[in-house]
C-alpha cells in the first residue's frame, strides 16, 4: 500500500508548504498551525483570503483550485510545472495566454497583486501559463478606479517578465503601458519594497530574492 510523502517547499514565520503525495496524487498544503506565535492571525487571514479568492476562481484553468479550507489547513490542486525563474519562457505565446489569463482574473473581479514574483508565475508541463499564490489576493464586485490600477500593475508586472525573457515580442503599445509608472508603483519602489524586504527577513525568517523564500526547518 503506497505510503503518503510529504515535501517541505517553504518553512517561516506563517507556516509551511509542502506538497503531499498519495499514491498517484499530489497537491498542495498550506499548514498554520506551526505559525510563529504572535503571527498566527496573519497566517490565519491570508491563508481565509485565499480560500475566498480560490473559490470565486473555481473552474479556471490556469489557477489552482481549492480543495479544503479548515481550521489551518489550506489545500489547493497540483499543477504541474516551472516557477518561471527556473522555466525562463521564450515563447511569445506563453506570455499572451498570461495575457489572457489576467483577462480572465480581472473578468472575475480579481487581481492577484504579487505577480512582481517570478516563483508566482509557472510554466506548466503543457506549456500554458499558471498562477499561484493567491494570499494577496483581493476581489472585487465593483470594478472602481482603485480596482483598474491595481489590475494594471498586474499586467505591468507580466510585461517586465516579458521584458527580461522575450523583449523582442513586446509591442509598442506594451513598451509605453512599462514606460509609464502609476504612482503606486512609485511609491512602493520608493518606501513599501524597503520596509517590505525588512519584514519579510527579520520577521518572516526569509529572503525575498525574486519571491525565493529561505527555507527554515
Amino acid at each position: 500500500m503506497p505510503v503518503m510523502q510529504i515535501e517541505l517547499l517553504k518553512s517561516d514565520a506563517l507556516g509551511r508548504i509542502e506538497i503531499v503525495t498519495d499514491g498517484d496524487q499530489s497537491w498542495i498544503r498550506r499548514d498554520i498551525r506551526p505559525a510563529r506565535f504572535g503571527m498566527r492571525w496573519i497566517a490565519r487571514k491570508a491563508a481565509a483570503r485565499e480560500a475566498r479568492v480560490l473559490t470565486i476562481l473555481a473552474g479556471v484553468d490556469g489557477v489552482p483550485q481549492l480543495l479544503a479550507w479548515d481550521e489551518g489547513l489550506l489545500e489547493r490542486s497540483f499543477m504541474a510545472g516551472a516557477p518561471m525563474q527556473q522555466a525562463q519562457p521564450r515563447n511569445p505565446d506563453y506570455f499572451r495566454q498570461a495575457h489572457r489569463l489576467l483577462k480572465r482574473l480581472r473578468g472575475l473581479g480579481v487581481v492577484h497583486n504579487d505577480l512582481a514574483k517570478e516563483p508566482n508565475w509557472l510554466l506548466r508541463d503543457d506549456g500554458r501559463p499558471g498562477i499561484v499564490d493567491f494570499q494577496l489576493a483581493w476581489h472585487s464586485r465593483k470594478r472602481g478606479r482603485l480596482f483598474r490600477l491595481l489590475a494594471r500593475e498586474d499586467l505591468r508586472h507580466l510585461l517586465k517578465h516579458k521584458r527580461s525573457y522575450c523583449p523582442d515580442a513586446l509591442t509598442p503599445v506594451e513598451r509605453g503601458l512599462l514606460a509609464r509608472r502609476s504612482w503606486i508603483a512609485s511609491g512602493w519602489r520608493a518606501t513599501g519594497k524597503r520596509v517590505y524586504k525588512f519584514v519579510a527577513r527579520r520577521v518572516f525568517g526569509y529572503w525575498d530574492n525574486e519571491g525565493k523564500g529561505r527555507v527554515r526547518r
